[in-house]
This record gives structure tokens, sequence and C-alpha cells, in this order.
């Protein structure tokens, strides 16, 4: 089984670690347990130069780093390394049936080759050099277009689809059906991805998505982020057998979720004001923030219900399955009461690595027994309710991102060994 994450950024994308460099992609990747992993933003000339320079042709249509540029190669497991596919995401702002559209799209490639080739007529029609994630006026029809013309061998993904501001659904820039936005190509378009804010669960409220394979990527900004989400695949390791996953859904186990409350747009709000609202209480406000009367910002669940034909809590027959996690430094720090950024959290976190295995083997896999020998009851015990979905949830709202509490305040006084 390997687990894959194809949506990141390069540190030529805006407001984005200097570290996301191809050194430290492989890096973390191979402390989160990250098999496959996208390269990000290849629609950058740079970016494309520097990948060609530090990565090497691994299986048929993945890459690996060039071993002089690997930093840390005892922090290893499952592949030797890391594998690497051409990725990139895309941001199209056209106006089409009279409204401004806003819609992120995510494209994965065979191969470097070919990411010069649809590179090459992207410029024609934009500027691909002032950021990683370029903003094109094109439709996202016509990106569709150019792309199967230039490369049929391409995946073409609509990005975290219920994001307010910039996606296929969103609430205030986006369509009301996957039609509506491709019209004759819609038959080219076999996977979405959820994004931070959602679960398949939210998606199977809408009949309309069925025929649609459902991914989850971290859209990583700094490599310590890669892996929030991701996708479990049992394929042969290729650019064919990740494609037959996604397009097709053949070997597609399920993937790895946020819970949803956690993204920072799941319920309806407004940062400025400090308000957070569930769809049921904006409805009570027109939508309208009752402290300062501006425009609430819908969150990813009100707009769920605004499309839904199906009622929450509705189960897909044959829908794959998926796991709802947080990242083990916030176990770490909710377990042992200190914040995600202290140094105590950071050593506890690298000694687990180093004595345990990767992130995601730690959170899915090691028998708690194991972990609490290592690391003390609490953070064990955090892991088991993790493990077990016994958390509570505060939900996100308006680019706040939610918090998932794993103890009440009363029972830190447990914390040790």
């Amino acid at each position: 089984m390997y687990i894959a994450d194809l949506h990141i950024h390069s540190h030529y994308s805006r407001a984005t670690s200097k570290d996301c460099t191809p050194e430290y992609l492989d890096l973390w990747a191979g402390r989160k347990g990250i098999d496959i992993l996208g390269t990000g933003d290849f629609t950058h000339p740079s970016w494309r130069e520097e990948l060609k320079e530090k990565l090497i042709p691994a299986e048929e249509g993945l890459y690996i780093l060039k071993e002089e540029y690997r930093m840390d190669k005892d922090c290893r497991t499952g592949l030797q390394a890391p594998r690497f596919v051409v990725s990139g995401e895309i941001s199209s702002i056209y106006k089409k049936n009279g409204k401004v559209r806003k819609v992120h799209s995510v494209i994965l490639l065979p191969g470097l080759e070919e990411a010069e080739l649809l590179s090459e007529k992207l410029e024609t029609i934009g500027n691909l050099r002032s950021d990683g994630r370029p903003i094109l006026g094109l439709d996202c029809h016509d990106l569709l277009e150019i792309m199967l013309e230039l490369c049929p061998e391409a995946i073409y993904i609509p990005a975290h689809i219920w994001t307010p501001h910039f996606s296929l659904f969103g609430a205030f820039s986006g369509f009301d059906s996957i039609e509506e936005c491709f019209e004759d190509l819609t038959p080219h378009i076999h996977a979405l991805e959820t994004g931070l804010s959602s679960d398949p669960p939210m998606i199977w409220r809408l009949s309309a998505l069925d025929r649609f394979q459902l991914i989850s990527n971290s859209d990583a900004h700094s490599p310590a982020k890669m892996g929030r989400e991701a996708n479990l695949l049992d394929i042969d390791l290729s650019y064919t057998g990740l494609s037959d996953a996604i397009q097709k859904g053949e070997g597609l186990k399920g993937t790895i979720e946020f819970f949803p409350e956690e993204g920072k747009y799941h319920y309806d709000g407004h940062r400025k004001c400090n308000l957070c609202l569930s769809p049921a209480e904006a409805e009570q406000y027109s939508g309208k923030c009752p402290v300062c009367g501006r425009k609430l910002t819908t969150g990813v669940s009100h707009r769920v219900g605004q499309l839904a034909d199906r009622n929450e809590g509705f189960i897909l027959p044959g829908g794959k399955s998926f796991e709802s996690l947080v990242p083990l430094p916030e176990v770490i720090a909710a377990s042992i009461g200190y914040t995600t950024a202290s140094k105590k959290v950071r050593n506890q976190y690298e000694s687990m690595l180093r004595n345990l295995g990767s992130e995601f083997q730690i959170l899915r896999e090691l028998a708690l027994e194991d972990i609490r020998n290592e690391s003390g009851y609490m953070i064990s015990e955090g892991i088991r309710r993790l493990r077990e979905g016994k958390v509570e949830r505060s939900p996100g709202y308006d680019g706040e991102y939610g918090t998932i509490k794993l103890f009440e305040p009363g029972e830190m006084d447990k914390r040790g060994r």
C-alpha cells in the first residue's frame, strides 16, 4: 500500500516556505511516510529547471531525488526514497454566464517533457513566472481542452471543490454543477479533490457526484504540512498505475482526511468579528454579520447543504473508506499541554520519528503499547482516541482553522509516563 500526496507547492508559489525545495520535500515525505509526492508548480520555468537538475527518472512517469541531494538517508520507511510525480495547480479567473468565476485546478502529468510542452502553450495566455500557482484568465473548459490536446494522458482534477472563494462549487465564485463548468468536456473529469473542510460523507450527499473518484491532498505550503490529507493506493508503482487509481478507482483504497471541522472554511462566519455560525444560524441572519452588517463567508457545510439532495449521514454504497487524522505534532501538543511550536513538542516529535518510524506509521499502525513505552501514557492515549474518533471538534470559519480537542483540562494532570 502506498500513500500519495499529490497537491503541494514549491518555494516559487506565494505565501510558501523557502524550504519547499526538492531536498526538503523529499526529507519530509520520508518523515511523514509519504511514498508518492506531487512536485507542485510545474508551470513555473525556474522550478522546472530545479526539478530537472535534482530529480532522475525512476519508474514510468515517476522520479526520485538524486542521491547527492538527499538530506536524511536514515529517516526512511517503506520505499527506499519517495517518488515524485509532476503536478501543479492553476487558478482560473474568468467570466462565464454573467458571473466572475474563480476556480483552482490540479493537473498531473506523465513527465517533465509534457510539463514543458503544456507550459509553453499556457505562457502564451498568461504570466507563468510571477507565481508557482499562476492566475490565468482562462475558462476551465478551455484549460481542460488544451491539456487534452497536448497531453491526453494528463489528469485534470478540480481542486478543493468547496472552498468559498476559489473552487468549482465555491459559494462566491463557483458553479452549481460540474456540467455548467466543463460543458461537453465533463466526461473527461473523473476525480474531485475533497479539500480540508469537507470529507467523503459530505460529498456523498450530492447524488450527481457519485460517479467521481474522491481524492485528498494537503495543498501544503510548507514541507511540514504535507500529508495533512493523502490517498491510500494499492497500485503498480508507475504513472499509469496512479492514473488508473485516480481516473478509474482501480487501486484507490481510500483517503486520509482532516476532520472537516478543522478546515478553515467549514462553518459560516466573519473572522474580523470573531463570529462562527452554523448554517442554520447564518440563515437566521440572512447571511449578514450581526456584529458589523457585512456579508458572512459561507462555509463548506452550508454550501454542501445548498446543493445536496440527500440527508446528512447518508452512506454511499461502495464508497471508498476514509480515515480522519490530525498531524502528530498536534497530538503531542494536546497530550503534554504545550503548543505545537514549542521546543518540547518538536523534540518529542523528532524522538518518536527516530525511534518508532514515520508519522503515518505512528498515527495509523503502530501498537499503542510501543508508543506508550517510547512516549508515555498521555501521547499513546491521545493517539488511541484519535484512531477511535473520540475527539471534540470546534469548526473553522472564514479562513480560521478549527480545533480538535483530545483531552479535557482536568485530564492533563495524568500526563507523564
